[in-house]
């Protein structure tokens, strides 16, 4: 890894911007109600699950900011904050094509590869559900996963709406296995090595990224402009840095981020 590589990519940074979803309900208090119904029966005949596209790798934008999957799962875990979702969502189409079904175990991530299966453990009750992503989200600060309503509700969180959990990457679903169903294996794939660099600038005119790739050329190695045909417009991406090592670009990742300075991100080329 360049040394002196932090000093250029801190001035690259954005505010993550979140959205919030509130749920109310209410009732009469002039006369006795039935209990409302806290979420609608499973229907006779659930949704059906179209053909899952291919995943995606492409970097995505909501609102102000830009995601980049990750290129792989092998070793992931991560702790935070897992929140749910369910039937306002029921039926709707997937990130990845599908519909979704709230009484199927899957789940959301902002930057897991699609079709990765997870184990999320509730630390508050040490629960766990296998799950596996088809969606992306959730878009809310400090949350990292959104869980279908049932797979929330066989760690006890429904209730309560959010949950302490840790994640832990358990594989994709072996080839040939329906994407809908939990593999009774796991591929085992390594995804330590590869070419992993780090975009610092995505600019809208490529003068503006020409001018961050020469001042980075000047002092880096491997400065280079990636072009991105987005629904938004022709993008340039700016990247700097050549590594080999996924736990090394990780580590160097980490290190932005605890330095405050969490829009540099790793990328497989």
């Amino acid at each position: 890894m360049e040394t002196g590589i932090r000093d250029i990519v801190l001035k690259w940074t954005a505010v993550v911007v979140a959205a919030t979803w509130i749920i109310g309900c209410g009732g009469s208090a002039t006369k006795p109600s039935p209990p409302p119904p806290a979420f609608p029966k499973a229907p006779a005949k659930k949704p059906s699950v179209t053909s899952p596209k291919k995943a995606t790798q492409r970097p995505y934008k909501v609102g102000r900011n830009w995601y980049q999957p990750i290129p792989h799962a092998h070793g992931f875990t991560q702790k935070g904050i897992a929140s749910w979702y369910g039937k306002k969502f029921h039926g709707r189409k997937t990130s990845n094509g599908e519909i979704y079904n709230m009484y199927a175990v899957t789940a959301a991530h902002k930057t897991l590869p699609m079709d990765t299966w997870v184990r999320v453990k509730n630390l508050d009750n040490n629960r766990s559900i296998d799950v596996r992503i088809n969606d992306r989200g959730p878009f809310v600060r400090g949350r990292i996963i959104d869980l279908s309503y049932s797979a929330a509700k066989r760690i006890d969180m429904v209730g309560a709406g959010t949950a302490r959990v840790e994640i832990f990457a358990l594989g994709a679903a072996a080839s040939g296995e329906p994407s809908s169903k939990r593999p009774p294996a796991f591929v085992p794939v390594d995804y330590n090595k590869g070419n992993f660099t780090f975009q610092v600038g995505a600019f809208k005119e490529r003068k503006n990224a020409e001018r961050l790739r020469q001042a980075l050329d000047r002092r880096y190695k491997n400065a280079h402009i990636s072009e991105y045909d987005s629904p938004d417009g022709l993008f340039f991406r700016v990247r700097v840095g050549r590594i080999t090592d996924l736990a090394q670009a990780e580590a160097y990742e980490q290190i932005l981020i605890e330095d405050g300075f969490n829009q540099a991100f790793i990328v497989a080329e």
